[in-house]
């Protein structure tokens, strides 16, 4: 993932880099054991014993001696709604092997993908940036110039310095559920760290977004080796909160076990409550590559058919 994230900054287009990743993950996915979650699947459909012959597509007949019959934009209803996390703990780690702004870098260019993917399957996507509130919201389409302004957008934040705001998804969840009116699937990029550490609070919300039928989908981006692993020399370190700026020396190995038990617990925790309430969780580390994205969406994009 370090020369996809340090390719972002030789780009121009954030639109080249993203077809260029979904490109070569199509072409991987082919050879792989999951072949048969090909894009293809939204872009035709099987065909039916008694349907008009008129839009069979022949040369997929031809490759695979199947009736298939080419899907047009009405017949795909699909409404996605992305959720990014635009906190400052998101913006961890900086300066480190390329990975400046690492998490936040890493959920960009991953919703850059999953946006160019919709548009490639005709489905229409919406794209919300939060911190301790929404701090902005397009609409959900699926036209070219919607998604060209989508692209826009993203390629802008890759630019930006950490807000000094704090993070707030319980209360931005809620304000979500309240706002999509239609059935989607809600893809929520985060760290799932907030100030409160209320795990109640932020299912509530949760739960409030499936009340309204939507299907919810959580990528929940981390930097596994100092996150979880918690690997640094053996070596005094300063930590510096970057919500409260508050500031702790201490030397990691002492704190390593404990910090891994309780990590270990609060992901467990995730994990539990999101199987508890019928949401895809998904851990995601920023050192690996997009496929850990895409392919998700795509058995999740495929369940619901």
């Amino acid at each position: 993932m370090v020369d996809l994230l340090s390719k972002a900054r030789e780009y121009a287009n954030i639109e080249l880099l993203a077809r260029q990743m979904v490109e070569g993950f199509i072409t991987g996915l082919h050879k792989s054991p999951y072949h048969g979650f090909s894009v293809e699947f939204a872009e035709h459909r099987l065909y039916n014993e008694g349907e008009s012959t008129r839009h069979i597509d022949w040369k997929v007949f031809a490759k695979t001696d199947r009736l298939y019959t080419k899907r047009y934009e009405e017949e795909t209803n699909l409404r996605c709604q992305i959720l990014l996390d635009n906190s400052p703990t998101m913006y961890f780690p900086k300066n480190d092997n390329n990975l400046e702004n690492g998490k936040i870098r890493f959920s960009i260019l991953a919703a850059a993908c999953l946006s160019y993917m919709l548009q490639r399957q005709r489905d229409a996507i919406g794209i919300t940036t939060f911190g301790d509130d929404i701090e902005w919201q397009s609409p959900i389409k699926s036209t070219p110039k919607h998604i060209h302004n989508l692209f826009l957008q993203l390629h802008k934040m890759l630019e930006q310095t950490p807000p000094q705001k704090h993070s707030a998804i319980a209360h931005v969840i809620h304000l979500m559920a309240d706002k999509i009116h239609r059935r989607s699937l809600v893809v929520i990029f985060s760290d799932m760290l907030e100030r409160k550490q209320d795990l109640d609070a932020i299912f509530s919300a949760l739960k409030h977004l499936k009340h309204k039928h939507h299907e919810v989908l959580i990528f929940n981006v981390q930097d596994k080796k100092k996150e979880y692993d918690f690997l640094y020399e053996n070596r005094l370190y300063e930590f510096v909160d970057v919500e409260t700026n508050e500031k702790i020396i201490l030397n990691p190995s002492t704190i390593r076990t404990e910090y891994q038990n309780q990590e270990t617990q609060r992901i467990y925790q995730l994990k539990l409550k999101s199987g508890q309430f019928k949401i895809d969780f998904v851990e995601v580390d920023i050192a690996k590559g997009i496929d850990q994205v895409l392919l998700p969406y795509l058995i999740k994009r495929a369940s619901m058919k």
